[in-house]
């Protein structure tokens, strides 16, 4: 059971970080390019314009809040893990205690550094958006 555990630790949550930091990634370049490109006058009104410049900016956002909770639950599995596996041997060996601790808090770093580039994403591609959405309101009037 402890190697099943250890190896969704390993592969599961750390793997589902990295997908999700591909993904954040993906979205931030297709959003940012798409920006780029857009043509005010192809919209008619207001509703259609915001519609567009937010697609995608939701999971971006979800997955900034959610991937340090993602990277906690990994910690605290690897934590379990570790308590065990003490409990099993019933060796209290402050080296090896420490190693697994150390190790099990690398979800929590990679938590971290899948959350803090994502806000940094979002944050910006929603002020793009909203000087996108006041250019359209001055070129055509606010609704």
């Amino acid at each position: 059971m402890q190697d099943g555990l250890k190896l969704f630790i390993e592969y599961g949550i750390l793997g589902f970080l990295a997908f999700l930091s591909i993904t954040v990634f993906s979205l931030g370049i297709e959003r940012w390019l798409h920006y780029k490109d857009i043509n005010l006058s192809h919209f008619d009104n207001k509703y259609d314009i915001e519609i567009d410049v937010t697609k995608n900016l939701t999971i971006i956002s979800t997955i900034a809040a959610n991937s340090v909770y993602i990277g906690l639950l990994g910690t605290v599995l690897g934590i379990m893990l570790t308590f065990a596996s003490l409990g099993e041997t019933g060796l209290v060996d402050s080296k090896t205690i420490m190693q697994s601790l150390s190790y099990t808090l690398i979800a929590t770093a990679g938590g971290l550094l899948v959350a803090i580039p994502a806000i940094v994403i979002y944050n910006s591609l929603a002020r793009k958006a909203e000087i996108i959405l006041a250019k359209w309101d001055k070129m055509y009037g606010a609704n």
